[in-house]
């Protein structure tokens, strides 16, 4: 019987100089995908990602491309090498439209424009020190909803990442509000995350509305692999629901263990991280135990996982 592997992409926070350089060489695909997305974005994407310097790559309108190309191209790697035919892929925020772009539901070109205006839109949308970021862990879901509620201002949860690891995202002032009473009813760890753009919150819904012209006008076709929404953590039925979700999507929280939990649900076991870094597999190893994730960059450990 045909494994059933569910392919993860992640988002920002998982890039770094140099992501994927030690398949350069062996891969020249990689380097043909972003002279394709040279041309789109007009500018060199190339020399950021592999040149750095890394303040340049870590601001979102790079970061957003950046990590899409590398992630779409670790995948068509995948494809080449290997003939994988996933049974889920799903994707962590910007990871969504790489997991869109996988199943053939966006052509690479249109994801290239449609990820770098979100980008372009997320960071435009609130001054520089107005919004904020902070990762609570060690709290549940409700009393974290509790906390965002007293404060009163624009601060909610935004990454249901892992249990007990809630990102809260909105206005700065708020958000420090909430990491005060978070460490006061017993949060192990509050940290403020180094971002300026309060992603996945009520502040971005200018920057949703906008996007939705560019959404509405773009050419999407249903997956051919199935895809699962971060918003509702249910498979996409339509064309027509792929477009509002990936506009509520922008103001609403990703719905990454549910997420997860709806693949294991369905009888799989095996995950691979397509994309740089290790931040998903962490956050699965705290969902569930019993699943495996492998890191799609060790392509060595990707064969024998489909042979066994």
């Amino acid at each position: 019987m045909k494994k059933k592997i569910a392919y993860i992409f992640p988002g920002q926070g998982s890039q770094s100089v140099g992501m994927l350089s030690e398949h350069l060489d062996t891969f020249p695909l990689i380097r043909g995908l972003f002279d394709k997305a040279s041309v789109i974005l007009k500018y060199d994407l190339y020399d950021i990602v592999y040149n750095g310097p890394a303040e340049k790559l870590n601001k979102t309108v790079y970061t957003q491309p950046a990590l899409f190309i590398v992630s779409f191209a670790l995948y068509q790697i995948h494809v080449k090498k290997f003939g994988v035919s996933p049974t889920f892929l799903l994707g962590h925020s910007l990871g969504e439209y790489t997991a869109l772009a996988c199943s053939k539901a966006l052509e690479f070109e249109e994801a290239v424009f449609l990820v770098s205006k979100r980008a372009q839109l997320m960071q435009e949308a609130v001054p520089e020190g107005k919004g904020g970021m902070a990762a609570i862990i060690g709290l549940s879901d409700e009393i974290l909803s509790d906390i965002c509620h007293e404060v009163g201002g624009e601060v909610s949860p935004a990454n249901y990442n892992s249990i007990g690891q809630i990102v809260i995202s909105g206005d700065l002032a708020a958000v420090e509000k909430a990491m005060k009473l978070a460490k006061e009813r017993g949060a192990k760890i509050v940290k403020q995350l180094p971002v300026s753009v309060p992603s996945h919150s009520p502040m971005m819904k200018g920057a949703a509305k906008v996007f939705a012209e560019h959404l509405n006008n773009s050419s999407i076709l249903e997956p051919k692999i199935p895809v699962i929404s971060n918003v509702n953590f249910e498979l996409y039925n339509s064309v027509s629901e792929i477009k509002e979700l990936l506009i509520k999507q922008l103001y609403r929280p990703v719905q990454w263990v549910n997420s997860i939990k709806y693949v294991i649900e369905n009888n799989v076991k095996f995950f691979v991280e397509c994309g740089p870094g290790n931040i998903l597999s962490g956050l699965n190893k705290r969902i569930n135990k019993e699943i495996k994730t492998y890191s799609g960059t060790e392509l060595s450990k990707i064969s024998e996982m489909l042979e066994e």
